[in-house]
C-alpha cells in the first residue's frame, strides 16, 4: 500500500519534471528531472581548477566580458576558447551551498565572464560584493570542479 501511495505521489512530480525538461534552456526544469529520476544533467564535461574572485578586487568590476551585470554565485570566468561564453554550467560540486539570500544553490551557473589569468582547465567563481562574500564558497577554492555544459542562454544570463 505505501509502495502505491508513493508512485501516486510521484507522478505529479514526473509530470513537472517531464514538461520542464522539455524546454532546453530550463535549468531549474532539468534539476527537478535530475532529482526525480537520479541522473544528473549531460553534455561535455570538463575537469577544472577553481578560483574564487568578488567584485572590489583589483581589476573586477561590475560588468562581464559580455557587458552584462556580474551575478553573485551564478557568473564564471572561463577560458572562452574551452568553453564558449553564453554556456549554461552545472556544477556538481556547488549543489546545496548557501546563496546570498539564504537559499541553497541548484548548481547552475554563467559562463559570461573571461580574465586574464583564466587559461585552459581553470573556472573563477564570481562571489559578490567584497572579500566577504568568498567565505561561503571558501572550500572550492582551489578544488577540482566537475562543470557539464547543460544548455546556452540568449542576452545577459539571469540574475
Amino acid at each position: 500500500m505505501r509502495r502505491r501511495l508513493a508512485a501516486l505521489a510521484a507522478i505529479p512530480l514526473l509530470a513537472l519534471g517531464t514538461n520542464a525538461h522539455a524546454a532546453p534552456s530550463d535549468p531549474l526544469g532539468d534539476l527537478l528531472t535530475s532529482l526525480v529520476t537520479g541522473n544528473l544533467p549531460t553534455g561535455p564535461v570538463f575537469n577544472l581548477k577553481a578560483t574564487l574572485y568578488h567584485a572590489g578586487a583589483k581589476g573586477v568590476g561590475a560588468l562581464d566580458s559580455l557587458g552584462c551585470r556580474v551575478v553573485a554565485m551564478r557568473t564564471v570566468a572561463i577560458d572562452s576558447r574551452l568553453i564558449p561564453r553564453r554556456s549554461i554550467l552545472f556544477i556538481k560540486e556547488t549543489v546545496g551551498m548557501k546563496m546570498p539570500d539564504g537559499t541553497r544553490h541548484d548548481g547552475y551557473w554563467y559562463a559570461s565572464d573571461t580574465g586574464g589569468a583564466i587559461k585552459g582547465q581553470r573556472i573563477d567563481l564570481y562571489t559578490g560584493q567584497g572579500a566577504r562574500s568568498a567565505v561561503k564558497a571558501e572550500e572550492l577554492n582551489l578544488a577540482k570542479l566537475t562543470a557539464i555544459k547543460v544548455g546556452d542562454f540568449k542576452g545577459c544570463p539571469p540574475s
